[in-house]
């Protein structure tokens, strides 16, 4: 079976987001029956509006920073984070100062986490809220978004 190989990143994304998604580019590397798997680049002042999935949804921040938002709770962001959005509840994601660049995974069916092994341990942020944090150390700074969310 040949192994197939998938572009991304600058010149292959387009303008994507739900309705009211301003300075977003993305696309999706790959979907099936499990989830979806895809790419978003924010430029600064970017932002997803308030939105709901079905699913759960891991937002992987791999370079930049911003913010991201679950129901009525918010907090920053910086590349090597992950924020865990739950099923059926409102969640955003949005820059400021900064651009960012996320992956995202959407996983169809229902949750299945306590059978995860290696869970993620919640971490408090200077403004109370907490994210979800793997491994170890102090993580990376932010990179520029000083102000409250917009």
């Amino acid at each position: 079976m040949p192994i197939e190989i998938r572009r991304f990143g600058v010149g292959n994304r387009r303008p994507d987001g739900p309705i009211g998604s301003v300075g977003l580019t993305g696309q999706v590397l790959y979907s099936d029956g499990r989830g979806v798997i895809s790419e978003l680049a924010f430029a600064r002042n970017a932002r997803i509006e308030p939105h709901a999935s079905p699913n759960t949804t891991c937002f992987i921040v791999v370079e930049g920073g911003g913010w991201v938002g679950v129901g009525d709770e918010w907090t920053r962001i910086a590349a090597g984070e992950t924020a865990v959005w739950p099923a059926d509840i409102p969640h955003a994601a949005w820059t400021e100062h900064s651009e960012m660049r996320a992956f995202v995974v959407e996983l169809a069916g229902p949750d299945d986490h306590d059978t995860v092994v290696g869970r993620a341990r919640p971490v408090a942020r200077g403004n109370g809220q907490l994210v979800a944090r793997t491994g170890s150390g102090s993580g990376p700074s932010h990179g520029g978004s000083d102000g409250e969310p917009a």
